[in-house]
């Protein structure tokens, strides 16, 4: 038998505590979309996985502007809808932002904002205070007589966050509403979706590709890919322990598929088969699939006592052969701000290392190193 942790991160959110429930199918040619998921009230929930899986089309099968192909989707307030009860997307409730802010160009700052109360009955004079008072808590007090046109992209969609919490939505909706962003205006709004979800206790979902923003933003964080949710769960624990690829390389982690051997991990090297250990762990029948999920941070890059693969290979099979150490090959560099992470092959293992480690070590692609890892840095999990 052999040890490995029990994967973290699988738990949906439990059905009392859940102000939305989603079981969405929608078919779209060869594609289809099969997702189940739910929200917690007043919490934010983060959606991620690759481009193409599906997310955005999530998204928009929840606020109404895609029809179910079947499933359905039960709404805060406890309205249910199914391909025969669709419900306009004017009728929901939900409040879909994404990239673009879509304001009207021909309206004010402050009637951009008060619009959606005004569609709801208020009256204009009781919408435009509001609004005011709207602009003022995403930062922009005395805007509201501007045109958008006038405003930067970051401010332009700050007011499109105003007018979105202004109607308090049952459900709000933001399709990576970072991405077309420069860093600096992204922080700021970022900051600004944090403090306002916060206080407004908004349930809401946010579709990211950014780890940061999933961590920053979110309570749990659901991983769609290929048109399925491959994981779910907290934010930490999916991140610490991925289920799959996309996971670990969005997480920033190795996660390196092997076999449980004698109470440790195997997989084949360019010398023989590499053994890892971890500190603590779960029983996995020998022969089962084992994944390693480990820092390029934590794996120590040495150079091979021989340059040519000839003599490192030959005194690698001379030299008793511990476990967590290994011969690997480097298939190329790729720099960081602080140094470099060094890709090696057999097995695909990624090494972070310093700009003074890198110059020490004079590596091109091809040359053969050393690599370690200590149980301590690694968890085993069952593959799959």
């Amino acid at each position: 038998m052999s040890r490995a942790v029990v994967p973290a991160g699988t738990h949906p959110v439990d059905g009392a505590d859940a102000a939305l429930e989603a079981d969405v199918v929608v078919r779209r040619g060869a594609f289809r979309l099969d997702a189940a998921l739910r929200a917690p009230h007043g919490a934010v929930t983060a959606v991620m996985g690759p481009s193409g899986a599906g997310k955005s089309t999530l998204l928009a099968a929840l606020a109404g502007d895609v029809r179910l192909s079947s499933g359905s989707i039960r709404l805060p307030d406890g309205t249910v809808i199914t391909r025969r009860r669709h419900l306009p997307a004017s009728r929901r409730g939900v409040v879909l932002l994404g990239q673009d802010p879509r304001l009207f160009p021909h309206l004010s700052v402050r009637d951009n904002v008060a619009f959606g109360l005004a569609v709801r009955g208020t009256r204009k004079d009781v919408a435009r205070r509001a609004a005011d008072e709207w602009l003022w808590r995403v930062g922009l007090s005395g805007s509201g007589d501007h045109r958008p046109r006038e405003l930067s992209g970051g401010q332009q969609q700050r007011v499109a966050l105003a007018r979105a919490l202004a109607v308090t939505p049952r459900l709000l909706l933001l399709d990576e509403p970072l991405t077309s962003l420069d860093a600096e205006t992204a922080a700021d709004i970022r900051a600004v979706l944090h403090d306002q979800l916060s206080s407004t206790r908004t349930t809401a979902l946010i579709v990211t590709h950014d780890a940061f923003d999933a961590a920053a933003l979110a309570r749990r964080v659901v991983v769609i890919e290929r048109g399925a949710v491959t994981q779910e769960g907290a934010v930490r624990d999916v991140l610490e322990a991925p289920a799959t690829g996309f996971v670990a390389a969005v997480a920033g982690l190795n996660r390196v598929h092997g076999v449980a051997d004698g109470g440790a991990w195997r997989a084949d090297g360019v010398d023989g088969d590499v053994r890892l250990a971890a500190a603590s762990a779960a029983e996995v029948p020998d022969g089962a699939g084992l994944v390693a999920v480990f820092r390029p941070a934590d794996v120590r890059v040495e150079r091979a006592a021989e340059d040519t693969w000839t003599g490192a290979l030959r005194l690698a099979r001379e030299e008793p052969r511990p476990v967590g150490r290994w011969l690997a090959r480097v298939v190329r560099l790729e720099p960081t701000p602080g140094g470099a992470r060094v890709h090696t092959s057999r097995p695909d293992v990624v090494a972070e290392v310093t700009a003074a480690q890198l110059a020490a070590l004079e590596l091109a692609p091809g040359d053969p190193v050393r690599l370690a890892l200590e149980p301590e840095d690694v968890r085993l999990l069952p593959a799959g």
